[in-house]
């Protein structure tokens, strides 16, 4: 399919076109950046929604019954379900897909399992690509679900509108949770499974660790739902939608959108820099390793000798400023 056809269809919202431009992101396809020129003026229009706990704390499960409650409003609504670390169970992370043949045939509905293979940039790189294709297609909402609570787990759900962090009556120890760092991307608490036993003891520990952290403009919600009989999901949809109008009349809703970009560029051009000095060390032939190995040179000037011959030094650049103003 040519790429100007991709795109096209892309934009029209057609199943199998936003398919093959995922399947190009996964794959870390040469034609990325051009299909991204084509994809990127028409994107940003879609709520994002991440979705990030500790296995089996069901968040296929409430992915499922936010989609419902998504399509019971009218919202056209898509579903990725990414791993960072594996890239062998790309079809499996929906594995649980019996909950979501309901929706399997619903237009307003586009459901994907992800697993980086070839994407250089790995998933925190990958995702946002993938995320502004289904913006891109049209869809009103798309939920972000990841597989674990690792750091790259915790990059990709946080690089969302709204980041719900999903918990489950006797979530164990707290001081693990903080150090993953779900405590601090939480836009909204789930406590999941909410008619076992348990369930306000969680939502107490959860208080009490907010009550300790710093004050901010926006208090994170904590919400008990039950995935399986559907108990909660119409607040957890309120919670989403509040946050949503306070991002948007506080302006950081944008704000968080325009840091996010920002780095991913700067996540892009680290990455290259770094090819690219890999190239050129190989291509040493063990000279600056020889040199460093010999303490004749320290790792920052290495480092400085690299960064001059794959991107050019800021006096090369200072240099070619003053040239022009003189």
């Amino acid at each position: 399919m040519k790429l100007d056809d991709l795109a096209a269809g892309v934009l029209a919202g057609e199943r199998r076109s936003v398919a093959r431009a995922i399947s190009l992101v996964e794959d870390g396809s040469t034609e990325l950046p051009a299909l991204s020129e084509l994809l990127y003026p028409n994107t940003g229009r879609a709520q994002t929604v991440g979705l990030t706990g500790s296995p089996g704390v069901g968040k296929s499960s409430l992915a499922e019954q936010l989609v419902r409650a998504g399509r019971s409003r009218g919202r056209t609504m898509a579903v990725l379900a990414i791993d960072p670390t594996s890239p062998f169970s790309g079809g499996a992370l929906l594995g649980d897909r019996l909950r979501m043949q309901a929706h399997a045939t619903d237009p307003g509905v586009f459901i994907r399992s992800m697993a980086t293979r070839g994407h250089l940039g790995g998933m925190a790189l990958a995702a946002p690509e993938a995320i502004r294709i289904l913006d891109a297609s049209g869809k009103d909402l798309v939920i972000v679900e990841t597989v674990g609570v690792g750091q790259a787990e915790v990059e990709v759900a946080s690089a969302t509108d709204t980041t719900l962090v999903v918990v489950q009556p006797g979530w164990g120890d707290a001081v693990q949770a903080s150090k993953a760092g779900i405590l601090e991307i939480a836009d909204v608490f789930v406590v999941n499974k909410a008619d076992r036993g348990g369930a306000g003891d969680a939502v107490r520990d959860l208080r009490n660790m907010l009550r300790m952290g710093p004050k901010v403009d926006w208090g994170p919600p904590i919400v008990k739902t039950s995935a399986v009989s559907g108990e909660g999901i119409d607040e957890l949809w309120d919670a989403i939608e509040q946050h949503r109008k306070q991002g948007e009349a506080s302006g950081d809703r944008q704000a968080r959108r325009r840091r996010r970009v920002i780095d991913e560029v700067k996540s892009m051009v680290a990455f290259r820099l770094g090819e690219r000095a890999a190239i050129r060390l190989r291509q040493d032939s063990g000279g600056l390793a020889a040199d460093l190995e010999a303490r004749e040179i320290d790792p920052y000037r290495a480092a400085e000798i690299l960064l001059k011959g794959v991107a050019g030094s800021n006096d090369a650049g200072e240099a070619t400023i003053g040239e022009r103003n003189g």
